[in-house]
């Protein structure tokens, strides 16, 4: 089994209700969730919005690869009204994002993925919540 890392934020709609919803299916198409952080509700990063973000973290264990992880989140996303990506740096309001954080100690780096992820550093919304639960 694998060791998946993942955060996950929302802000748009029933956002508490959102981020229950994703980490159901992650359980359910991903891996068994074996922690949760607590939700952290803070400012948007990378753009402007009235729309405040709740954030969290999970532990998620996994057979799955991590390509495979990558395309089940896309589709959870996706599943719960997530219409557009962010690209180039351009963010956006979304209803769920759901990011790859880890995997085990893997270090990856293709046009589609990179891990760890690169921005952990900078975002405390994402360091915050993976303290809780590493």
């Amino acid at each position: 089994m694998h060791r998946l890392y993942i955060g996950l934020g929302s802000n748009l709609g029933n956002r508490k209700a959102l981020i229950t919803e994703a980490l159901r299916l992650v359980d359910l198409c991903v891996g068994h969730v074996e922690r949760i952080s607590s939700l952290h509700e803070t400012k948007p990063w990378g753009f402007q919005s009235p729309h405040p973000f709740l954030n969290a973290a999970a532990l998620v264990t996994t057979r799955l690869s991590p390509d495979e992880c990558l395309a089940a989140t896309q589709r959870i996303e996706r599943q719960l009204g997530r219409t557009r990506k962010s690209t180039d740096g351009q963010y956006h309001d979304r209803t769920i994002d759901i990011d790859l954080l880890h995997y085990d100690d893997l270090h990856i780096h293709t046009t589609e993925l990179t891990l760890p992820h690169p921005l952990i550093e900078e975002r405390e919304f994402v360091r915050r919540p993976l303290q809780e639960i590493l």
